[in-house]
């Protein structure tokens, strides 16, 4: 990366630490600095809090969310845009995969780091939802709402940006029934974890399903994070003919689901995952066997398109984060995500902008999509427009792996559905 836009990378104090260690002399919880934090307004580098896990069994899904930002970062710095020269720090904060480790970890970046923006790519963000929209509301908080958390659906809390949009976990649309349906499904199955994301994105998915005409089999919306025993779940799924199987679980639980279902001769139209796409998937000779015919849903388009927003993150990543194929996993994507959402509102708001005029003006704004990488626009006035599982207009992308190559599907298009009133 050129000097003129300097990352600099630091552990947060870890969750446990955060108030022995980090030294806070604010007791009462507040926000950022009054619209100056970290530091904006020209006042030098702009420090950027990313809230991810680091350590706990959800760790091993967030290994590239350093690196994704990273690439973000100094490709922009390339570019030559509007902030190209704006100095960019980053401080990497600690959820410990729990929600109370994300409250300790956000407190720590927003009171101790004093960050300009918090920029959550977590799992357990939930666990910060209030303090993020309530102590810390003169902070932004960009990132990404796959946590689950109700905190993005507040509109009293103005300061919290979704670069995949905001779902309403009450809301359901025909998007799955729909891609099931058209690849000759008839009963779909479902699983997922026990976490408010993840389980709402199955049941959300079963309903929609319902919706358009298929039957509902084996539902489980409570495995624990990161099981592989799943000898019990294979045979719900068997017995209840399901032909079409959505997993919104970590790789290693899906990909166990899916051995045990061959074991048993079970056949199935199509298994979708919501985890694994990705060069990670593909550095693993015993994942690429394990996922072979296996398809995943994605929100943002996958590489394989060859699009000209593609080919700019995938030579992103293969300069400046070392990847071999420049396919991002999905913690890199993520990160990308926010990273590129955060500097789309600083140039909205402008380069020296407060927090609190960054907030005001991304408010206002309706013309992010990643850069192209999305399959619609966010309109930042509404919240809470998009079922789970959903990016984006109600759309994701489907690749599905066959050999060592993500072949989109069904032409490359998004699959969009309807919400259902």
């Amino acid at each position: 990366m050129r000097s003129r836009s300097r990352v600099t990378l630091a552990l947060a104090c870890s969750a446990a630490l955060v108030l022995s260690a980090c030294g806070s002399d604010d007791e009462d919880g507040g926000g950022g600095s009054g619209g100056t934090g970290g530091t904006g307004g020209g006042g030098g580098p702009i420090r950027l809090g990313y809230l991810t896990s680091v350590s706990g069994p959800a760790a091993v899904t967030f290994v590239g969310v350093q690196e994704g930002a990273e690439a973000r970062l100094a490709a922009y710095a390339e570019e030559g845009r509007e902030c190209s020269d704006t100095e960019f720090e980053v401080v990497v904060g600690d959820d410990a995969s729990t929600p109370q480790g994300a409250l300790a970890g956000a407190q720590s970046l927003v009171q101790q780091e004093d960050v300009y923006a918090v920029l959550p790519v977590s799992s357990r963000f939930f666990g910060a939802g209030d303090f993020a929209g309530t102590q810390a509301a003169d902070t932004p908080f960009v990132g990404a709402a796959f946590d689950g958390g109700a905190q993005w659906q507040n509109p009293e809390y103005r300061n919290l940006f979704s670069a995949i949009g905001t779902i309403d976990y009450e809301e359901v649309a025909t998007t799955h029934g729909d891609y099931f349906q058209a690849v000759g499904g008839t009963r779909i199955a479902a699983v997922s974890v026990e976490s408010p994301s993840s389980a709402g994105a199955a049941d959300a998915a079963v309903a929609g399903a319902e919706q358009v005409g298929l039957e509902r089999g084996y539902v489980n919306t409570s495995v624990p994070v990161g099981s592989t025993d799943v000898g019990t779940i294979v045979l719900g799924i068997q017995e209840s003919g399901a032909d079409v199987l959505f997993l919104p679980v970590n790789p290693d639980t899906a990909f166990a689901i899916v051995a045990g279902l061959r074991q048993l001769g079970v056949e199935m139209k199509s298994i979708v995952l919501v985890a694994g796409y990705g060069a990670d998937l593909l550095a693993s000779g015993p994942a690429v066997q394990a996922a072979q015919g296996v398809s995943f849903a994605n929100v943002w388009a996958p590489t394989e398109l060859d699009t000209e927003a593609t080919r700019f993150q995938s030579e992103a990543l293969r300069e400046f984060a070392g990847s071999e194929s420049g396919i991002p996993s999905f913690s890199q994507g993520m990160a990308w995500l926010a990273t590129d959402l955060f500097l789309h509102g600083l140039e909205q708001a402008g380069c020296d902008a407060s927090q609190q005029e960054f907030i005001d003006t991304l408010r206002e704004d309706d013309t992010f999509d990643g850069g192209g990488l999305l399959g619609a626009e966010i309109d930042f006035a509404q919240v809470g427009d998009l079922a789970s599982g959903n990016g984006p207009g109600n759309c994701f992308y489907v690749v599905t792996l066959e050999g060592e190559s993500f072949v989109p599907e069904p032409d490359g298009s998004p699959v969009c559905g309807e919400l259902v009133e």
